[in-house]
């Protein structure tokens, strides 16, 4: 496998598909489009595959089922376990990238694209470092719905006499063992940190909420809420908001008097905004104990302490900002009206901008059907795409 784009003759070979970003969806979308017959080239601007996952806090562990994340061509193995571990999961990612033998380049970062020509139909010019330029005849997007940490700038926020920092840096609990700690955010990723906080040994660990998040049990009876998610994905919002606020009754102790009480709005109009479910891996049981407590959401910094939306004021050793992420896309793409007002692609999977031909986009949703289950069904139709657009290989 080349290391060095440059080192490929481009006037010798005809343009590749290049396909940024070496995570699981750019994997599968590479994979999938060699086993159609077009020529793609995955660039990574790290030096190996997988970087977000190999950045993820230790005990993480897929909330999808093995059997329904599997990229195309390669089964999970069944020593992962129904609930893949991170670790494992970058195992697969590596094994992937060997047996459908892609074509990796690493320690490359493509910082623009443009159309090879005005009328966007020529293919497109690749900017990336060292002063490369890199003609494609498509461009698959798959640089991660986790790619930088966002960090709200809340007042007093850079004055903060504590420690702070975002959940990206967390790996696991040890260094906040006998520490007092505020979690900000109540996604996944909040929620499964503070219960590996109390876990760890933390001396208080205390949950920011500023709205109240739909929980789920990851499985009742041995049936995967992935399952689930995947029969009502197409099924009117407000039908579904019923069924999971029914489902949130028969099996979600109601948490109020804790301080967490149930959301107001409907569980699948808060995932068509953006806002996944909680899968409870040891939240609830944590809040009912004492052991997680949830406060009011962070408002401000003042010196060495937080100031929280009900006036109240604590002094933590340590905030872990479970906030979230950008998608950062405005350098690469911004410039050619792909993008919507939240910096989020306006397309998907196969479906092509009118404005921007061969420009495709996967992995930039958290859908309730399981993210790897969706970048693998995108991935095929990807590859379908352009296999047809270009004519090369069975469409």
């Amino acid at each position: 496998m080349p290391e060095d784009p440059t080192a490929l003759d481009m006037t010798t070979q005809p343009r590749p598909v290049y396909v940024i970003g070496a995570g699981p969806g750019g994997l599968a979308a590479a994979a999938a489009l060699r086993a159609r017959g077009v020529r793609a080239v995955v660039v990574e601007k790290s030096d190996g595959v997988g970087a977000s996952w190999r950045r993820h806090y230790d005990r993480l562990r897929l909330h999808t089922t093995r059997r329904l994340s599997a990229l195309p061509g390669l089964p999970m193995p069944r020593r992962f376990g129904r609930w893949v571990s991170r670790d494992d999961v970058v195992r697969y990612l590596e094994k992937y990238a060997e047996f459908h033998e892609l074509e990796l380049v690493t320690g490359v970062e493509v910082t623009r694209i443009e159309p090879a020509n005005p009328e966007g139909e020529g293919g497109w010019i690749l900017h990336a470092s060292g002063g490369r330029e890199l003609a494609a005849a498509a461009v698959v997007i798959a640089t991660g719905y986790n790619h930088t940490p966002a960090l709200p700038d809340w007042p007093g926020r850079d004055a903060y006499e504590g420690r702070l920092l975002h959940a990206r840096e967390y790996r696991n609990p040890q260094p906040y063992a006998g520490q007092d700690v505020l979690v900000v955010g109540v996604g996944n990723t909040g929620a499964e940190i503070a219960v590996d906080l109390v876990e760890g040994g933390a001396a208080r660990v205390r949950l920011a909420v500023r709205t109240a998040p739909h929980i789920m049990r990851r499985s009742t009876a041995g049936w995967p809420a992935q399952r689930s998610g995947i029969l009502v994905r197409r099924l009117p919002a407000r039908l579904v908001d019923r069924l999971g606020a029914l489902v949130a009754k028969a099996s979600v102790p109601d948490l109020s008097a804790y301080g967490l009480p149930r959301p107001t709005t409907g569980l699948y109009s808060r995932v068509k905004q953006g806002s996944i479910p909680v899968q409870d891996v040891g939240l609830i049981d944590a809040v009912r104990s004492g052991t997680v407590e949830p406060v009011a959401a962070v408002e401000a910094f003042d010196g060495a302490e937080v100031v929280l939306a009900d006036g109240s004021r604590i002094t933590p050793d340590a905030v872990i900002a479970a906030t979230g992420y950008r998608r950062a896309l405005e350098d690469l793409v911004g410039h050619l009206g792909v993008l919507d007002e939240r910096g989020r692609p306006r397309t998907h999977g196969a479906r092509s901008p009118e404005q921007a031909r061969g420009l495709y986009f996967t992995g930039f949703s958290n859908p309730i059907s399981g993210m790897f289950r969706e970048m693998a069904m995108d991935a095929e139709k990807i590859a379908k795409a352009v296999a047809r657009r270009s004519g090369t290989g069975a469409a």
